[in-house]
């Protein structure tokens, strides 16, 4: 998956908008350095460009100092509304008999060269903002939860993170799913 010179210069615009928009975010890191990165891995400005395209709203905010990775999170103030009313993986859409959703959010992040955020990543982007305050977005379940049939998915309200449990064929249109991509 490329993007055009074009699409390249566009997504490459918001970011840098949004990076300087959001300083808090990511103290001492320059933008001058993520971008050049992307001259090596421009394959990650096309799953950049999936997760603004429905909705995300990606921005850095972390550096691994051993990989040299920069970790962008979405940071949509609510759940990407382009990736909503999904249920968990696969397993969980071919299971349901009745009211099947179009999609499953663990299919739609592979699909996007994104990982589903872990419940580390999304305590850690709860602490620079108010996200999913109306919303909740499915989280990385843990294999022995989804061998039970189940999903983990997290919100904030009343002032904290909340991370509950649903069968992972479950899927409401206030539900989808946060991404996380290194580059």
């Amino acid at each position: 998956m490329k993007l055009t010179t074009k699409e390249q210069a566009a997504i490459l615009e918001v970011l840098k908008t949004r990076f300087n928009q959001n300083m808090n975010r990511h103290k001492g890191l320059e933008w001058n350095a993520i971008e050049n990165k992307f001259n090596y891995n421009p394959e990650k400005l096309w799953s950049l460009n999936e997760m603004e395209k429905t909705g995300g709203e990606p921005d850095v905010v972390d550096f691994d100092v051993e990989s040299g990775a920069y970790i962008f999170f979405d940071c949509s103030a609510e759940s990407p509304a382009g990736r909503r009313s999904a249920c968990y993986d696969q397993e969980a859409l071919e299971s349901r008999k009745k009211f099947k959703p179009k999609h499953n959010a663990c299919s739609m992040a592979l699909g996007m060269g994104v990982d589903l955020m872990t419940e580390e990543d999304y305590r850690k982007l709860q602490k620079l903002g108010k996200f999913d305050t109306k919303t909740s977005s499915w989280i990385q379940t843990p294999s022995d939860i989804r061998q039970l049939g189940g999903a983990l998915f997290a919100d904030y309200r009343y002032g904290h993170v909340f991370v509950y449990h649903n069968g992972a064929d479950s899927y409401y249109a206030a539900r989808g799913f946060r991404g996380r991509l290194r580059a």
